[in-house]
């Protein structure tokens, strides 16, 4: 007797699949998005330049202009440091590209975890960030920076930026979903990392910034996390930043983790 299966009606969810397979899943879909940017060695070259271009321009441009706390090469690393994982927006481009060619279509067929295609994509950019932030701290460290604060809060810090990059992904991967062009994507997602960033603690002290300004730019996610940064590699109080940049992480990755995921639920 021949027995025949019927197909799964679309819009029909799977069963929800054991824990290890969708780690296993993530796990795949990682590799494949990692061997694409090892296949394309000028990706990683072009990822490679910008934090070396920004430590050198901003060391020596405006370092001999603003007065910081110390050597400016210590004050402005966390900023160059968060900011080259962002200016990119490679999480957003790479998978509008996934979405406008039709590969996200063919993961939604396959027999994988439905938090694979999102999740994979945001654990490899991860992975890219990581060798952008060691590249930046090299950078870093030719042109003068130390950590001040002892290695073991120094490397802290450098798992902050680390988190607050990887809690970032989440938005460019809602932004990606919702707009399904890859041009359109990289300019979303460059847009509101330029305002966050200048109007922040980054490149100049808080209280040389007007009033109206300084409100905003002592509590805003880019100027906390990058004060918590500092205070690590540099040494001081770290508790007042750190709790506020931590909640800043883990609330932007619950609510744009659900955008996303419900945006590509809605796909």
């Amino acid at each position: 007797m021949t027995t025949i299966t019927a197909p799964i009606p679309a819009g029909l969810d799977r069963a929800r699949p054991a824990r290890g397979t969708a780690l296993r899943d993530i796990a795949t879909i990682s590799k494949r998005n990692l061997r694409r940017v090892a296949r394309t060695p000028r990706l990683l070259v072009i990822s490679a330049v910008p934090p070396v271009l920004f430590v050198v321009l901003f060391r020596y441009v405006f370092g001999g202009a603003i007065r910081t706390p110390g050597n400016y090469a210590d004050y402005l690393l966390p900023t160059v440091l968060i900011l080259t994982q962002l200016l990119g927006a490679t999480t957003a481009v790479a998978l509008a590209t996934d979405l406008a060619g039709g590969m996200v279509d063919r993961f939604r067929s396959l027999p994988i975890a439905r938090s694979a295609t999102l999740a994979g994509r945001t654990v490899a950019d991860l992975a890219r960030a990581t060798l952008v932030l060691l590249v930046g701290l090299g950078a870093g460290v030719a042109v003068g920076f130390r950590f001040h604060g002892g290695l073991w809060p120094g490397l802290a810090g450098l798992g902050l930026v680390l988190a607050f990059s990887y809690a970032m992904s989440w938005e460019m991967v809602w932004i990606a979903l919702k707009l399904r062009d890859p041009e359109t994507a990289q300019v979303a997602g460059f847009l509101p990392v330029v305002p966050f960033v200048f109007a922040s603690s980054g490149f100049v002290p808080v209280a040389s910034m007007p009033g109206w300004l300084q409100g905003f730019a002592n509590v805003q996610p880019f100027s906390v996390t990058i004060s918590a940064v500092r205070a690590l590699t540099q040494g001081g109080p770290t508790a007042h930043y750190l709790w506020q940049s931590a909640a800043w992480i883990a609330g932007i990755l619950v609510v744009f983790g659900a955008l996303a995921i419900a945006e590509y639920r809605r796909a």
